[in-house]
């Protein structure tokens, strides 16, 4: 399969589909060749603006397509799972929109089954794979800001609460945690290759019973990480990885473009990519570069770290649901 380009499949036709679709056109070793919705007028409209030669009501067919190799699923979270198994037993790689589950216990089962059916599985952790986040973690491991003290990230926008919408429903695996929370967590995780030895939380709740506001103080064993995330405000949505030499400014993290590296207060060095797409073209290209050479997982986002975080995100629904 080395020089073969890799044949998408999309479930879902909503935001985070398009993004996809529209970064493929930067991608070299994957096309879209099939839309899967609900609805086969939406799915037939979405195809339509992207040339996208098949188009499903529902998903059955698409599993079963063979001329699809993988499968891109990017719908809410509390379908993840079921989507996910349904693709991996139909023989179909998988990329699942982070994150992955909604559990520690269901991203168990579909590692254990992507190895039973020798499929590629990788979380859509596409602030991992942007050239930014990885200059910025290079400087780190040349010792250009010395050890890493603190990890200071968040994430939030204002969400207007509309009932019955998946973001405040709990059935439907709302709160900013799981939405907008896992991209702080993660970024943590990438920095300090550590999980936190011990954490305190500040949450606010919306009237639906879901966390619409949450504050993370984690310990880890070298470092110490002040995290956020919410649906009431606008956040800095910055992140800054601070060592006892310097630190690294990276504006608009999750999405990031760019890295600036300081001294004291003197900025000495910068990145800026010269990406063409909204960065979604990275972590594809990986993705389907892996799938070409037979890998199952990915270097910058294994399933090792997928499980971490659904730990870690399931620790802390625990200790705040106990609030």
């Amino acid at each position: 399969m080395v020089n073969k380009t890799i044949r998408w499949g999309v479930i879902g036709a909503g935001r985070i589909a398009h993004t996809f679709c529209k970064d493929m056109v930067f991608c070299e070793h994957g096309e879209v060749r099939g839309i899967a919705s609900r609805s086969l007028q939406s799915a037939r409209e979405f195809a339509d603006m992207y040339s996208v030669d098949k188009a499903y009501g529902g998903y059955q067919h698409l599993y079963g397509d063979q001329d699809i190799d993988a499968i891109y699923i990017a719908t809410p979270h509390n379908f993840h799972f079921a989507q996910a198994k349904a693709s991996l037993l139909a023989g179909k790689h998988v990329l699942v929109e982070k994150p992955i589950c909604v559990t520690a216990k269901q991203c168990t089962e579909l590692i254990a089954l992507a190895k039973k059916q020798n499929c590629f599985l990788m979380e859509a952790m596409w602030s991992y794979f942007l050239p930014a986040i990885i200059t910025a973690k290079r400087w780190c491991d040349e010792g250009r800001i010395g050890n890493i003290v603190h990890v200071k990230a968040d994430f939030g926008y204002p969400i207007a609460y509309v009932p019955g919408d998946r973001m405040y429903e709990p059935t439907l695996s709302g709160g900013c945690l799981l939405d907008m929370g896992i991209y702080p967590l993660a970024l943590a995780q990438y920095f300090l290759s550590q999980q936190p030895v011990s954490s305190q939380y500040s949450c606010r709740f919306a009237t639906t019973g879901v966390e619409d506001d949450l504050i993370i103080l984690a310990n880890y064993p070298d470092a110490r990480a002040t995290l956020a995330t919410s649906f009431r405000a606008k956040l800095q949505n910055s992140a800054y990885i601070i060592g006892d030499k310097g630190y690294i400014d990276i504006a608009n993290f999750w999405r990031a473009d760019r890295c600036s590296l300081f001294t004291l207060d003197t900025q000495i060095d910068e990145f800026v990519d010269e990406r063409k797409g909204s960065g979604f073209e990275f972590q594809i290209d990986a993705a389907s570069e892996a799938i070409k050479q037979g890998k199952r997982e990915t270097k910058l986002m294994p399933h090792s770290t997928s499980l971490v975080l659904q730990r870690q995100m399931d620790s802390i629904r625990s200790a705040i649901e106990q609030n």
